[in-house]
């Protein structure tokens, strides 16, 4: 049986902070939480798509970016560290910024799943400087948002040359 990674103390999994930042519980994974609170982003991606298309997803990420920073600002701080890596909520808002500038297709989606969670463990510059600078909920929020950036940028330059996605 797989080992949940365990909740800081003062944390209850039912308190409103650990069931956001860790977007009900989808981030305690044991191996690659980032990618498990990316997953988890989808089923409610593809509500929010059907609900209202790209405006919803924009609409939806945007309010977990800003419900993201105070509740992964008390979660790392519960836990003590700078950037817990059971805080997915960052993730969410990516993917759901990502997911806003495509069509609602299983192959378009799965190419900007991969394409976010490319640039969000790679890190390339700013994502990286984001990353390293801002420090609390604002820093861990929003160097997935740069990373999202390059995934639309990619999606981009994919369609200008392919005609794809």
């Amino acid at each position: 049986m797989m080992k949940l990674t365990p909740l800081p103390a003062g944390l209850r999994f039912a308190d409103p902070v650990a069931l956001i930042a860790t977007w009900f519980g989808s981030g305690l994974m044991p191996k690659a939480p980032g990618t498990w609170g990316s997953l988890a982003a989808l089923p409610p991606a593809l509500f929010l798509a059907w609900l209202g298309g790209p405006l919803a997803l924009i609409i939806g990420a945007a309010l977990a970016f800003v419900i993201g920073i105070p509740a992964a600002s008390r979660y790392a701080a519960a836990k003590g560290t700078e950037d817990p890596s059971e805080v997915v909520i960052d993730e969410v808002a990516a993917q759901w910024l990502v997911l806003a500038a495509l069509p609602l297709a299983p192959v378009a989606w799965g190419a900007g799943f991969l394409l976010f969670r490319f640039f969000d463990v790679v890190k390339p510059w700013p994502v990286s400087l984001a990353d390293a600078r801002l420090k609390g909920g604002p820093g861990i929020m929003l160097d997935d948002i740069v990373a999202a950036v390059y995934a639309i940028l990619a999606i981009l330059l994919i369609r200008y040359f392919t005609g794809a996605l």
